[in-house]
């Protein structure tokens, strides 16, 4: 996919037995004042919410606790974090793209390192 917009979008998780896989709705961050902005100032978050691109993140000001997937350029999970409010996260030098979410969804989902994501955005 070429440039990156702010919108609407769903996540992918493909399924291992080559099923349908599981689509999670999402939002994508991708201007400045978008990225900057985040999750802040929210109660919560159905699906997810991709800030593109990105490094790390962090939860000061945040009132829940998040789950963040980095992503790689081919969109393969390097890692993934629970992060209470009042943190900093580590900087990922290989990732290029952070998915949030509610806590503890990510790993009902399913998603972790090595796991392939597929990004659709809405027209």
């Amino acid at each position: 996919m070429g440039q990156w917009r702010n919108g609407d979008g769903t996540l992918t998780l493909g399924d291992r037995e080559g099923g349908p896989g599981l689509e999670i709705p999402l939002r994508i961050a991708a201007s400045y004042r978008a990225r900057s902005k985040g999750l802040l100032g929210q109660d919560g978050i159905d699906g997810a919410l991709m800030i593109t691109p990105c490094g790390s993140v962090h939860t000061f000001g945040m009132r829940f606790t998040i789950d963040v997937a980095y992503l790689d350029r081919k969109f393969n999970v390097v890692a993934v974090h629970t992060m209470k409010p009042g943190r900093l996260g580590m900087v990922r030098l290989r990732s290029r793209h952070v998915l949030e979410s509610a806590g503890g969804t990510m790993e009902k989902w399913g998603l972790r390192p090595g796991v392939q994501v597929q990004i659709d955005q809405a027209d």
